[in-house]
């Protein structure tokens, strides 16, 4: 029709109480999915839990990884959760989400451990019956995640990527890390299943706060990564930085 059309009035439904920070990723069939943190309050440190909602028609109707149907909308009680995490765990709350060529979804964010003292970043996945967690268990540093606003945070959110070969799943996390001097960095775990990660600098010069976004469309087409690259500064609370402009760049990973 040519016509943006609305087909949802109130797919997620808070119920008052609570809101979902969404991040979605459509499949090579162009199914979406979609997955959530829920956050109780202005404070991020009230963020918790993960969950998950999949369309195969559009975002007309909804279901669970098991297909069963969402009655809409979906909220606290009927929604499915990929991952229980309680509040004050630092869990960010913007997922990075990705969904490889049989549907399977990833979802990469970072909380800490009730039994750590360090946030770690995480992969939660789905590629058989039951939801895996996957622990990158490589940072040293512990941080707080707590108050209002736009934070200034000592690691970045993540960005994730997979592939396949003999029914091994592999993955590559993206992000950027105080601790690694605040380069464009790399995790590859060549199976999934495995807690064996390889951190790699893609860059020797610092990116400030950078945090990463890629051309999601050519890494599915042609499983290259063009990674969009600025050098910035985030000051805490939505602060001002007296920075000059920086050079915008594209770096390119090829496994």
């Amino acid at each position: 029709t040519k016509a943006w059309t609305r087909i949802q009035d109130n797919l997620i439904d808070g119920q008052g109480k609570r809101n979902a920070y969404v991040q979605t990723a459509i499949d090579a069939k162009g199914a979406i999915h979609l997955s959530w943190v829920w956050r109780g309050s202005p404070d991020v440190a009230s963020n918790h839990d993960l969950c998950y909602a999949k369309s195969c028609d559009g975002g007309l109707t909804w279901q669970k990884s098991d297909g069963t149907k969402y009655q809409l909308p979906i909220n606290a009680s009927n929604a499915e959760y990929a991952l229980k995490i309680p509040q004050k765990s630092e869990l960010i709350n913007q997922t990075s989400m990705f969904a490889d060529e049989n549907g399977n979804p990833f979802i990469a964010t970072y909380w800490r451990d009730a039994d750590d003292k360090v946030p770690q970043y995480h992969i939660v996945y789905k590629t058989g019956k039951n939801w895996g967690v996957n622990k990158l268990n490589f940072r040293k540093t512990p941080f707080s995640l707590s108050g209002g606003g736009t934070k200034k945070i000592p690691i970045s959110r993540p960005q994730l990527i997979s592939w396949s070969a003999k029914n091994i799943i592999s993955c590559a996390l993206i992000f950027r890390d105080v601790e690694r001097g605040n380069k464009v960095s790399i995790a590859i775990g060549n199976d999934i299943t495995k807690p064996n990660w390889e951190c790699k600098d893609l860059t020797e010069m610092s990116v400030g706060e950078w945090e990463p976004t890629f051309d999601t469309e050519l890494w599915i087409s042609k499983k290259r990564l063009d990674l969009f690259v600025q050098k910035v500064e985030q000051v805490d609370g939505e602060g001002k930085a007296n920075a000059l402009p920086t050079k915008v760049q594209v770096l390119t990973w090829k496994r």
